[in-house]
């Protein structure tokens, strides 16, 4: 393995704990919920290796335990896990170069991912520790829910509390964000489009919260966009200026009659 390559692996590793944390009891929890249903032990890994789609893995659970036909678990997939195609909207895919990592990247973006990718947007991080992050990231959910369904057996039908773990991870990386000075705008609208969910979303919260929050990232727009331009004006006009004042002196041009001897 390369220098690099560990190097990527070490920070990577050290990027996801915090995912880890929120995704092994969660998916443990998980497998656990799809082996009391009756449902094969072995669904809870493989569906974790070929979905991971962490809230819709639990709804599925329901889902396929009714025996709700494809359409309809189709429908509620999509429903549950369209906000990443707001994700994919400032994902860092021009840094992943090769096809197989492109693939991959959109398939396992989740929202734990992503607001650690976030995070480091102002850091020059490359494609494969995106990618690591990304796989490891993967394992702990698998690892999780391969633990949970073969402990069903001994654990109780329930553990109360272990899905808070989810939210207390995303409670973290908030706090990640909310202590970095530049992020603050995006938190402040986050917290206004909840307040405003919780006020009038009902049962749809996320669905209002998620419409809110756009519409005030897209009327912050032109002023983020104003103080950009601002900003690189003022570089542009701090900048050597290469005209009069940068051409030689006449005294230095024209050779002395003791120097042209």
């Amino acid at each position: 393995m390369s220098t690099g390559m560990r190097a990527d692996a070490r920070d990577a590793l050290r990027d996801t704990i915090p995912v880890a944390m929120g995704y092994l009891p969660l998916a443990a929890a998980y497998g656990l919920m799809l082996a009391n249903t009756g449902i094969d032990w072995w669904w809870a890994p493989v569906s974790s290796l070929l979905i991971f789609a962490g809230a819709m893995q639990f709804l599925s659970v329901g889902l396929l335990a009714a025996h709700t036909p494809l359409a309809e678990i189709f429908i509620a997939t999509l429903l549950v896990n369209f906000r990443h195609v707001f994700y994919g909207l400032s994902y860092p895919m021009d840094k992943l170069k090769r096809t197989p990592a492109r693939v991959y990247g959109v398939f396992a973006l989740t929202d734990e991912t992503y607001s650690l990718l976030a995070g480091k947007a102002d850091q020059n991080i490359s494609g494969r520790r995106i990618t690591l992050i990304q796989l490891f990231s993967h394992g702990y959910w698998i690892l999780g829910s391969f633990v949970g369904a073969l402990g069903a057996m001994a654990l109780p039908d329930s553990i109360a509390g272990i899905e808070f773990s989810l939210t207390a991870l995303f409670l973290v990386l908030t706090y990640e964000h909310a202590i970095k000075r530049e992020n603050l705008p995006a938190v402040v609208m986050g917290v206004l489009a909840s307040a405003v969910a919780f006020a009038i979303g009902g049962k749809q919260f996320l669905s209002v919260a998620m419409g809110v929050f756009l519409c005030l990232v897209l009327a912050n727009y032109p002023i983020v966009s104003r103080k950009a331009s601002r900003e690189s004006g003022l570089r542009t006009s701090g900048s050597p200026d290469h005209g009069v004042d940068d051409a030689p002196a006449a005294s230095d041009a024209v050779p002395s009659a003791a120097e042209s001897r």
